[in-house]
């Protein structure tokens, strides 16, 4: 299958690098439109150049779209509008350009968008209402693919708390947007999609870079913290149940049980209990490379993505909703 990303920035370099491992990959095109970076792209990974988003999609099969998220509304209507119709001529000396065998989506190429699906629901709304049938379009909420996440789902009976911590330092890389749809929403579709179900109550604190959300599903309380302004790189999650307190860890892919102890000791006047600490295997992975080969397995099966435009648009809502309680 032929791949191409539009975007060459820190998570679509990541995206062409993974394409270029992935055997069910064929030929790799990327766009960018810093022109002579992308041309200098192209020459030292030794992938196709295409001169126009336009081309790109008229020349692959399936496209990761990793332009800033003001950008994504836009570059997707292209693909869902784009003709089946493949140019002739290459584009003379551009490294590596030229016309690509393969066939495309009957009506339009497939999509892989980053996260958030767009700049707002309303946007979102209106790029589902584009979606064809013979299309296979995702979003990359990668951490529902975090190895833990499965594990943690398969675990959990009936959760009594529930509290997720994402936390980074202070960076330049990220300018146009509030800490809560950059990183507090992988945690809201964790929660809205994965581990609970159905209506819930919502309240919320914050700034644009530190936010906390408290969730309510029926009597368990599910609290979200996320910053942009913390000295420390954090990335877990806490479940707490009657007999046991599940602890994860997303950047280590660790999963940890803390059962309480059938009978407590008595030592110098105070109760004693030692907990029985169990960890629980994890087979390690990279959850952006576990995502794209879903993606173009989702394909060649012409089955759905798992992160759907609907839930992704969902997520998008949560995070308004979040954003005009507690962000000005």
């Amino acid at each position: 299958m032929d791949v191409g990303v539009i975007g060459i920035g820190m998570m679509g370099r990541n995206h062409a690098r993974i394409y270029s491992e992935l055997k069910s990959v064929g030929d790799l095109v990327v766009f960018d439109t810093n022109t002579a970076y992308a041309k200098e792209f192209a020459r030292q990974h030794d992938v196709h150049l295409a001169g126009s988003i336009q081309e790109l999609y008229r020349m692959v099969e399936a496209v990761s779209i990793c332009v800033p998220t003001k950008h994504h509304y836009q570059i997707a209507e292209t693909a869902f509008r784009n003709s089946n119709s493949r140019p002739s001529p290459g584009l003379g000396d551009m490294p590596r350009v030229r016309t690509l065998a393969g066939t495309a989506a009957r009506c339009g190429t497939h999509l892989l968008i980053e996260k958030p699906i767009c700049s707002t629901s309303r946007e979102a709304e209106k790029l589902q209402n584009l979606v064809s049938t013979d299309q296979v379009v995702g979003v990359g909420h990668i951490e529902r693919f975090n190895p833990i996440i499965d594990e943690i789902a398969r675990i959990i009976t009936e959760p009594l708390y529930v509290e997720i911590k994402r936390h980074n330092p202070a960076s330049a890389r990220i300018n146009d947007s509030t800490v809560v749809e950059d990183l507090m929403i992988h945690d809201i579709d964790i929660v809205v999609h994965r581990l609970f179900h159905g209506n819930y109550r919502l309240r919320c604190a914050g700034t644009r870079d530190i936010c906390g959300a408290l969730f309510q599903f029926n009597s368990t309380p599910v609290y979200l913290s996320a910053s942009r302004k913390s000295s420390k790189k954090m990335r877990t999650i806490l479940i707490e149940e009657e007999d046991v307190t599940i602890e994860g860890d997303f950047m280590n892919q660790e999963v940890y049980i803390h059962r309480k102890p059938n009978q407590y000791e008595l030592e110098n006047e105070r109760y004693v209990q030692e907990n029985i600490i169990e960890k629980v295997l994890v087979n390690k992975v990279e959850p952006l490379k576990v995502e794209l080969s879903t993606f173009l397995d989702c394909i060649n099966a012409d089955r759905e993505f798992p992160v759907t435009p609907a839930q992704a648009t969902e997520n998008l809502r949560i995070c308004e909703r979040i954003r005009e309680g507690c962000i000005k």
